[in-house]
């Protein structure tokens, strides 16, 4: 990696500018990352992890996300006036545990805590955030972007290959490029918010604590542990409160919060606050030339649904691995032109989703309402893109994108997730150890898995992939539970026996077939094919040495 001359700016260092110098990092690309803020920010903000965004951060080898996040806890609401409990229901729809989704539960995990955890993931690679660092200007050209950038009042002009704009909704890189900020400004939902810390007699901290209503005045507590011992995130909200004079004003926190729960309450802390109205806008191209804009300073949102952060991060790995690729020269340009592609519907119906969410609320007066499965992120799909293969589905002219799908276990295409698959067997290694899929999946190669009766069926494919390179793209054998597997090694691949038959069952394959399918670096199935035809007819979209 050239570290002297980081052939990437990152301008942003919240989540998304994070995983993109992240993934950029783990492909052998360096980075610079900067923050025009001299300290990293506080807060819980969106702190919702859903199923999707675990399993990104898995295959970064992230795991601190899904084992310091908790679940989400259930909401309890109240009699009017009292602490006498009147129901409790989920933020979060039940899905039941699936081989195939090994991350079903969403976590909450606080931002604060979500950036240090990537920071120090960043620093295995000896790069660090640049606080106080901010970007004034940049010029691009063919070959590359110069950037003005200054920190304590000293100017520096630094000459970079591309920009990746992960600097919020009022950030420079959007606006610099002229990007249409399409969408609206909803003056019908506003909350104040922020992280507290207090004690309550009578407020258990199992339970995210539901006070008044949404229509007229009402208030939240989410316990959180981040905080303290004793701290929570706090939510004030309806129509009835001058949320701008709360905003402004501790003591008008404290003496609002007070009016709203029924018990005795001491306040011993008001850690962060902010005033929040639903902007609901995006960008209509995510980038222009070489650079690139991904999270907020791409797409905002009403927070209903949690959805923002997890498409902001969700972006970044999409975008990290093709400009990494292009910037080896190993493929085309245009390859970056797919980033745009393929993020623009998912986001386009995002909006829709969270916008029904906040409408549902506003009418219901019930933050829960309107919460379905869509909100686990795992039926995201790119089956419209041009650089997706699917030997098995028949083209259909003029069908519609539902980018945001819905999760079905019985029926898979190209673009879709791939699945995972537990208890697999590892053999050909002198001692056979058990694996899943997804610890083959890494943001820095594609995976060829070969789904074969034996072996000997496999052979031809392993061969014709022989001459890829091994750094960006390794492949695997799997065998069904009935193959007489010797463990005899394969040069070529890994090679997997599929003993429970989870793998079988989760791509739809039969134990007498071969079916190839190649994963994509971002978890993607990128190609569902017959063979050795079909794996090279879907590389010559992605490489140009193929």
């Amino acid at each position: 990696m050239d570290s002297v001359h980081p052939p990437v700016l990152i301008v942003g260092a919240g989540p998304a500018g994070l995983v993109a110098a992240l993934t950029l990092l783990q492909n052998g690309i360096s980075v610079r990352i900067i923050d025009k803020d001299p300290h990293p920010r506080i807060g819980q903000r969106g702190a919702g992890i859903w199923p999707r965004s675990l399993e990104l951060y898995n295959f970064l080898d992230v795991s601190e996300v899904n084992d310091l996040g908790k679940p989400v806890p259930l909401t309890r609401s109240y009699n009017p006036g009292t602490l006498e409990p009147l129901k409790e229901s989920s933020m979060v729809p039940h899905v039941d545990p699936s081989p195939a989704i090994p991350f079903h539960v969403p976590k909450m995990i606080g931002q604060q805590l979500l950036d240090v955890i990537l920071r120090r993931h960043l620093e295995k690679f000896s790069c660090s955030v640049e606080m106080g660092t901010e970007l004034r200007s940049f010029e691009q050209s063919d070959e590359g972007v110069t950037a003005i950038l200054t920190n304590n009042g000293m100017s520096e002009t630094f000459d970079t290959k591309w920009v990746i704009g992960a600097d919020g909704a009022k950030g420079v890189v959007r606006k610099q490029l002229g990007l249409p900020f399409l969408g609206e400004t909803r003056d019908d939902f506003r909350v104040v918010t922020g992280d507290i810390c207090l004690t309550g007699v009578g407020l258990d901290r199992e339970y995210w604590h539901r006070f008044g209503n949404f229509s007229e005045r009402g208030c939240s507590l989410r316990p959180t542990d981040e905080v303290g011992e004793d701290g929570w995130q706090f939510f004030l909200f309806g129509r009835e409160l001058d949320l701008t004079k709360i905003a402004e004003s501790e003591e008008l926190v404290f003496k609002t919060i007070a009016s709203l729960i029924p018990t005795e309450i001491t306040f011993n802390k008001l850690v962060w606050m902010s005033d929040f109205r639903a902007n609901i806008r995006m960008v209509n191209k995510f980038s222009e030339g070489r650079v690139f804009v991904a999270g907020d300073a791409a797409h905002i949102h009403s927070p209903t649904g949690g959805q923002g952060l997890n498409s902001g991060v969700q972006d970044a790995f999409n975008l990290g691995w093709k400009l990494a690729l292009v910037h080896k020269g190993l493929a085309d340009k245009s390859l970056l032109e797919t980033y745009n592609a393929e993020r623009l519907p998912v986001i386009s119906e995002m909006l829709e989703v969270t916008t029904t969410i906040l409408n549902r609320t506003i009418t219901s007066g019930d933050l829960s309402t309107g919460r379905t499965p869509i909100l686990f992120m795992l039926g995201i799909n790119c089956r419209f893109s041009t650089i997706v293969l699917d030997e098995f589905v028949t083209p259909v002219e003029g069908k519609p994108i539902n980018a945001y799908g819905v999760l079905d276990e019985g029926h898979l295409e190209a673009g879709d997730r791939a699945p995972d698959a537990p208890n697999m067997l590892q053999v050909g290694r002198a001692e056979p150890d058990v694996t899943t899929l997804f610890s083959l999946y890494r943001p820095w190669y594609h995976t060829t898995l070969v789904f074969a009766p034996s072996l000997a069926d496999a052979t031809p494919i392993l061969g014709a992939l022989e001459a890829c390179d091994k750094s960006v793209v390794r492949s695997a054998v799997v065998l069904p539970a009935s193959a007489s597997a010797t463990p005899v090694a394969s040069p070529a691949a890994d090679l997997l026996v599929d003993q429970e038959g989870h793998a079988y069952s989760a791509y739809l394959v039969q134990a007498d077939q071969t079916k190839v399918f190649v994963i994509r670096p971002d978890g993607v199935i990128g190609a569902i094919v017959h063979g050795a035809e079909g794996v090279k007819m879907y590389f010559s979209k992605i490489f140009l040495d193929i």
